[in-house]
């Protein structure tokens, strides 16, 4: 029995340690255990549809354009840092976007209702630009100021975390201490020479990197790549040299021919993940315009993932006049200023081509076609909704929430408590753990907590302690008929068990099916209810059991139980 009840213990406060690890993880990363929705932490909401006034493109045709659209504005929102944006399809030819926390709102409604912009530009060889890097790196001194940039090296080279976990080890107490004399202080640190040593080493590398970026600001982040032209830099350089080359001074001592940008996508080499650079004709040679599809496949002959295009018959032309003249070499499409591929011509493509993705999977592939679409879109999105929502009401509706929450709680504690007295404690106790494991369920989900999620919360609370209640009233029927407290507590949790399980699998299936269905806040009530469901299952089953048999533990077969 102290065996079982051991396991049982262990296995708890696993499960307790797990959630407060993702609650705390939470809170260091964004200063929040769960992550606000919109509706709490305000920002804005916005329904989108094609621009279509005179009505030309049928039903098929804007719900294709919708598709092509959604993934384009999830990369356009990274500009904006938005966390967890919700970009969702509704119907046919509508979509969501909610941004919350977004502090930009102008330049939201920019990013979003613009034209997707496609574009094939010649890859030329870095040798093009190298001569220009060394201007670059000036211009960015001149405008920044070499103090600027130290400051930037030294928090790239060395993050605050490892110098504050190698400061944590400088001092220590003395191990050669005795406590009990009184002319020592037991509290008395002394330098672990190690320790030092290692920091002075992360200072020194603090110091160089910071001053190769006061010297040489962008020529210092470019890695050599493979690639035939292209650069690499690690990807959390990539925020910093997409900063550089925004800046009109930079773009100003660019050679004239020449464009500088960045694809899409990081790259994992190596177990690290890098951003590649391509240098680039500045004025494409055919643009979306001139594509009418782009579909995926497979090449029969190999197998392999393959998008083939479709252009218009100028387009052709003008693709098979340029291909011809650059056999073996690289062709980038860019779409809105990052490029999505950089693919070798392999012969003289006419209207119709094919871009070989060799060992990508066909995802990838659909994923492409989709890009390639996009930028063909025929029309801009129109907004036939906004509503902003500002910070203070937000925090109103986070508030009131946690009122409702807490007044909902006290009243089940005390009732609970008046009621089945000592047995009531035990159901708090569960309470207690169930709120624990909702909260980093939540938090290990990385889900978004909405204010129907907090009702849903509030709801499965409510049935958390429902079971509690069917399992008390069950074990006072069995004491009722003169069993003793352990086999009555048994009898009580077995009898009750069908009819928990029963609600709680009806309540689950249909909070999946509002979460398969529903949008934004209906999904946002299904995750959480969904959540509180299972944690309730298992807090009423197990943890009050568990409570119980450490209850029964030393208690004799006459003792009477307070229920």
């Amino acid at each position: 029995m102290f065996s079982s009840i051991r396991v049982r213990i262990i296995l708890i406060l696993a499960v307790i340690g797990f959630s407060g690890w993702y609650l705390y993880s939470n809170y260091q990363q964004s200063g929040s255990i769960v992550k606000l929705g919109l509706d709490l932490q305000g920002g804005m909401h916005l329904v989108l549809e094609v621009d279509d006034p005179e009505g030309l493109m049928s039903l098929e045709a804007r719900s294709d354009a919708i598709d092509r659209s959604e993934r384009i504005i999830r990369n356009r929102i990274d500009e904006l840092g938005v966390e967890e944006p919700i970009v969702q399809k509704v119907g046919q030819d509508r979509l969501i976007v909610e941004l919350a926390g977004v502090d930009d709102e102008e330049r939201a409604r920019e990013l979003v209702g613009q034209t997707a912009m496609l574009e094939w530009k010649l890859v030329r060889s870095v040798s093009q630009v190298q001569a220009a890097l060394p201007r670059i790196d000036r211009a960015i001194v001149a405008t920044l100021g070499a103090d600027s940039l130290r400051a930037i090296g030294r928090d790239i080279e060395v993050s605050p975390e490892e110098s504050d976990e190698v400061a944590d080890l400088l001092f220590r107490t003395d191990p050669d201490q005795d406590p009990a004399d009184p002319e020592e202080d037991p509290e008395e640190a002394v330098v672990d020479e190690e320790a030092e040593a290692a920091l002075q080493e992360l200072e020194a590398e603090a110091d160089l990197a910071a001053e190769e970026l006061a010297l040489r600001p962008f020529t210092s982040l470019l890695l050599t790549s493979e690639g035939d032209g292209e650069f690499l830099l690690l990807n959390e350089d990539f925020a910093l040299a997409r900063s550089f080359l925004a800046m009109p001074e930079v773009q100003a001592v660019l050679p004239r021919e020449i464009s500088l940008q960045f694809h899409w996508e990081p790259v994992a080499i190596g177990g690290r993940l890098y951003r590649a650079l391509y240098v680039l004709e500045r004025n494409p040679f055919i643009t979306g315009e001139m594509l009418e599809d782009a579909s995926a496949t497979r090449d029969q002959q190999f197998n392999q993932a393959i998008v083939q295009f479709q252009l218009s018959r100028a387009g052709g032309r003008l693709f098979g006049d340029v291909t011809g003249r650059h056999i073996g070499d690289r062709i980038a499409i860019v779409l809105d200023n990052e490029v999505v591929s950089a693919p070798v011509v392999r012969s003289r493509i006419g209207a119709r081509g094919q871009i070989e993705l060799g060992q990508q999977d066909m995802e990838e592939a659909r994923d492409l076609a989709l890009v390639l679409r996009a930028g063909a879109l025929p029309a801009p999105l129109r907004i036939m909704e906004e509503r902003t929502v500002g910070p203070s009401l937000g925090q109103d509706s986070i508030d009131q929430g946690m009122r409702a929450g807490l007044i909902g709680l006290v009243l089940i504690v005390l009732i609970m408590i008046a009621y089945y007295r000592f047995t009531g404690v035990l159901a708090v106790l569960a309470l207690s753990v169930y709120v624990m494991l909702v909260l980093g369920g939540l938090a290990a989900l990385n889900a978004t907590l909405t204010l129907p999620g907090i009702a849903g919360l509030i709801l499965s609370i409510g049935m958390a302690v429902d079971a509690n209640v069917l399992i008390f009233e069950r074990i006072r029927e069995e004491l009722a008929e003169g069993r003793a407290v352990r086999t009555a507590v048994d009898e009580g949790f077995g009898h009750a068990l069908s009819a928990i399980v029963d609600a709680n699998i009806t309540t689950l299936i249909t909070a999946l099916i509002l979460f398969q269905f529903g949008t934004g806040p209906v999904r946002g009530f299904a995750v959480t209810l969904s959540i509180g469901i299972i944690a309730s299952f298992f807090t009423a089953l197990y943890v009050t059991r568990s409570l119980y048999l450490v209850y029964l533990r030393g208690k004799k077969a006459q003792d009477t139980l307070s229920i």
